[in-house]
């Protein structure tokens, strides 16, 4: 792992990146606080408005922070020697046991969750039909897994691809990239008609919605941005942005995000910072700075991220009965009440992770012990 890294002296032989994982719980936690604004339990109207305005582009922040993520380590810690098939089957094994057992899951805790979309949903490919009883069928966070099916399709594909820019021309493809995330909110902004709203009241169509922030395509951009800051981190041209000023950057911008026509503020407005932010922890890892998203109790939230992921909602609306089904809370008990969820969340999720997630790696992600022809695709650089 990270031998291209090693050779250049950029990191140490053997070395790891816990913070991205501590920080994968903050976007999975992120995510879950945008969701609470459909839990409903303020009283007051203007608290509720003021915590709908914060919290309203957490979950597009986080997803984001995933998508971008996701092809960052992918690229950074691609194998030689790896197989086409061999990789195929880790990243099945690592989403889809999980999928499977929120998806049936949610037809007992969600009232209706089987009733358009179900099989979309099941074969996680919600996020190409631009319905919303569809993407956000049964359990509906999982909307994005179908995006992560084409990423992980293409990977090889585009590692190939992409190895082959001129590490000199790197950055201009950055810039690229970034400019049609823009373009595709802008260009839809001005051609899409923007109503009507969708039925969660976000103040922009359906189509809209679909077009910017869900259809995989679209969202790849996301993952191939995450793929050409891997590489210039391996190639030795990352700009050296410290991990402090990074996350001020980005606490900067997502306050301030709420301020631009919301459609920028799916992804088009905190994609930079997201870029910055990502490659700011792995290096201040790899080159041993200070870093508490490196320690026991944050790595492990970040272990168990993708389960608190798909079973948050679950247990937001499985929950609910229990604080009664339509009681509204002033704010510090309401407070708790979204405390009390987190905490559920986290347990359910250290379940999910223990009892699936983990044995599902560990027992059908590797092969047996077998010579291994390398994949083209995913041959280091010559």
């Amino acid at each position: 792992m990270f031998d291209a890294l090693v050779a250049r002296g950029v990191v140490h032989k053997g070395a790891r990146l816990p913070s991205l994982t501590g920080m994968r719980f903050i976007a999975a936690v992120l995510v879950f606080f945008h969701h609470v604004i459909w839990l409903n339990v303020f009283s007051d109207p203007g608290t509720a408005e003021v915590y709908r305005k914060y919290f309203i582009n957490a979950g597009h922040v986080g997803v984001s922070f995933f998508f971008v993520l996701s092809g960052f380590i992918l690229t950074v810690s691609a194998r030689d020697n790896d197989g086409l098939g061999r990789f195929y089957r880790r990243r099945f094994f690592k989403i889809y046991p999980n999928h499977l057992v929120t998806f049936f899951l949610a037809l007992f805790v969600i009232a209706g969750a089987g009733s358009t979309g179900l099989l979309a949903n099941l074969f996680l490919v919600q996020a190409w039909v631009p319905d919303y009883g569809v993407i956000f069928s049964v359990d509906p966070p999982s909307w994005s897994l179908s995006c992560e099916v084409l990423f992980y399709l293409a990977f090889p594909f585009l590692l190939r691809l992409i190895r082959k820019i001129d590490p000199d021309h790197l950055w201009y493809w950055v810039g690229g990239v970034l400019v049609a995330i823009v373009g595709v909110a802008v260009v839809v902004g001005a051609v899409v008609p923007g109503t009507p709203i969708m039925p969660d009241g976000q103040p922009v169509s359906m189509t809209q919605f679909w077009l910017v922030y869900v259809l995989p395509p679209v969202r790849a951009l996301d993952f191939l941005l995450g793929m050409l800051i891997g590489l210039l981190v391996l190639n030795g041209k990352w700009v050296g942005l410290r991990l402090a000023p990074a996350a001020v950057l980005f606490v900067v911008v997502y306050v301030l995000s709420p301020e631009v026509p919301y459609l920028f503020g799916l992804n088009a407005v905190t994609i930079v910072p997201i870029a910055l932010l990502v490659p700011a922890a792995a290096l201040a890892d790899v080159n041993g700075q200070k870093s508490w998203l490196r320690g026991r109790t944050a790595v492990f939230l970040g272990e168990v991220s993708f389960a608190f992921y798909l079973v948050h909602v679950l247990v937001m609306i499985g929950a609910r009965p229990l604080f009664g089904a339509t009681s509204l809370f002033s704010g510090p008990v309401a407070f708790l009440v979204i405390v009390a969820n987190l905490i559920a969340t986290v347990a359910a999720a250290w379940l999910l992770y223990t009892v699936v997630e983990k044995p599902a790696m560990r027992l059908f992600s590797s092969p047996r012990k077998q010579a291994i022809t390398p994949v083209p695709a995913l041959q280091g650089e010559k």
